[in-house]
């Protein structure tokens, strides 16, 4: 029997980093599911797909296959058989996952192959509906996050480290508004599930957050 750690969240929450630390550190597959949604994008756009058709978008999504493998430590995205892995870390894989992500023959296409995924692997999932919609029965669920100052203060230095211009304002506007949108989509809106655990990490460390999941993930499995 596969164990699943469930983790949601709002953005710049650190979601990623902590979900891969804490993958690592339980020898779990760690499973990207923003890049699945950026690979169906690339794929739907490949096709020149009407998306406001419903037809062709059902069989377009019937035809697709979005696969994860790990190769030498590092996780590499499949579509259709082809290696996406840089194709998908471009902004525009970033932007027409939004867009995709809003249709629910997209979204019921990924969740049953991230579902299947999870039924024969100890994982580690992070995104916005895994606790609620993805993995309801996940023996773990997270949803980790922090406040909006925060979240933009962090996005703010990593920019700044970076040596891009960063506005801390337009920073904390801009999480301000994605949080509202992703609560107040129609489908598989963020929320916290009713038994996942609330962590608050404003005044924690990354590697404090993966030490409490690590954790908590080795209680339920004792």
């Amino acid at each position: 029997m596969s164990f699943q750690i469930a983790l949601d969240g709002p953005a710049g929450a650190g979601k990623s980093t902590v979900a891969k630390a804490v993958a690592s550190e339980l020898h779990f597959i760690y499973i990207d599911t923003g890049a699945m949604y950026r690979a169906m994008g690339l794929y739907l756009d490949s096709l020149g797909t009407d998306l406001e058709d419903q037809a062709a978008l059902d069989a377009a999504c019937e035809k697709a296959s979005v696969t994860i493998a790990h190769q030498n430590g590092a996780q590499h995205i499949y579509l259709n058989g082809e290696d996406v892995t840089t194709a998908v870390r471009a902004e525009t894989a970033g932007m027409l996952a939004s867009k995709v992500s809003a249709y629910g023959s997209v979204r019921r296409k990924l969740t049953s192959m991230q579902q299947e995924i999870a039924a024969s692997a100890d994982v580690v999932m992070d995104g916005r509906d895994i606790g609620t919609a993805v993995l309801p029965e996940a023996p773990l669920k997270i949803f980790l996050t922090a406040s909006v100052e925060e979240r933009a203060r962090r996005r703010y230095l990593e920019l700044k480290n970076k040596g891009q211009e960063a506005d801390l304002a337009a920073i904390s506007a801009d999480i301000e508004k994605r949080d509202y949108q992703d609560s107040h989509r129609e489908i598989a809106p963020l929320r916290q599930a009713e038994d996942a655990v609330y962590l608050d990490s404003s005044n924690l460390s990354a590697e404090q957050v993966v030490e409490k999941i690590v954790f908590l993930a080795r209680e339920r499995m004792s």
